[in-house]
């Protein structure tokens, strides 16, 4: 390691020499070397872009256009699937009917992706195709989840019947997707859905409609442990959701802000 670095320093002083020694024969003064700091400049700034620049395309395919996308579909499974997923959202929401198609294809990595350029497009005439999407019971959960997740975030006035038969199925996965959701789809048809789900044999999903229901309604109910609790525990627990709702559902209105309250 010494002889190693001995060597290190050796090449490090016969560079500098050789670079001293040839500035002073550059500017003419063998006596003396001249150091020259070359002053540094910085990239030049760039103007920011401003949002929205281009706009989306709001106007009908045409003919040509529309037969691009078709012949896009099957790229959305694939090296490129990223590049054209880039060219529908330059189509814009006029793509969707096609896109719509992709729900049907065979590869679910394609049908996902579709979800997500949707998701991309925000284009809310797309949630009703992502809804029957979510509620297939033969399609891969991951996509399902994505479906239903998109959906609500494009128009969560379509989703209730999906979240309502979601809330149910037999895969503990979704039915905790649907608690989850629910919180963003301001509708009363959901509090009876998220009180069942109070319930659920799995401790997570019931953890979750709690907290969905406790952030719609801003109900003060009493808090408890639910990541402990057994099923015994959560049928009790719920009978005061149940009770309060009984009471409460023909003047119920979901307030305008939900709450950030959690349970302890």
């Amino acid at each position: 390691m010494r002889e190693t670095t001995r060597w290190l320093v050796l090449v490090l002083s016969f560079t500098f020499l050789m670079t001293t020694t040839a500035l002073a024969h550059w500017t003419g003064d063998h006596g003396h070397a001249l150091l020259v700091q070359v002053p540094y400049f910085g990239p030049p700034g760039t103007e920011p872009v401003p949002p929205n620049a281009v706009p989306p395309n709001t106007e009908p395919l045409t003919e040509q256009e529309l037969a691009r996308a078709e012949a896009l579909l099957p790229l959305l499974s694939g090296n490129q699937e990223l590049w054209a997923m880039g060219e529908f959202v330059h189509l814009g929401a006029p793509v969707v009917p096609v896109l719509v198609k992709a729900l049907k294809m065979p590869d679910p990595r394609l049908r996902y992706n579709a979800i997500e350029t949707m998701s991309m497009l925000k284009a809310p005439s797309a949630a009703p195709a992502l809804v029957e999407s979510a509620m297939e019971p033969n399609e891969v959960l991951r996509v399902r989840e994505h479906a239903l997740r998109v959906a609500v975030r494009l128009d969560p006035s379509v989703t209730v019947d999906a979240i309502r038969m979601m809330a149910q199925d037999s895969h503990d996965t979704i039915r905790k997707t649907a608690a989850f959701e629910s919180r963003y789809v301001r509708d009363t048809a959901i509090i009876p859905i998220l009180i069942e789900l109070m319930k659920d044999e799995e401790r997570y999903v019931a953890e979750t409609a709690v907290q969905s229901l406790l952030r719609l309604t801003r109900y003060e109910a009493e808090l408890h442990d639910w990541s402990i609790s057994t099923p015994e525990d959560r049928e009790q627990w719920a009978q005061e959701w149940t009770d309060w709702w009984a009471a409460n559902k023909d003047t119920f209105e979901i307030p305008t802000q939900p709450s950030r309250r959690q349970p302890t």
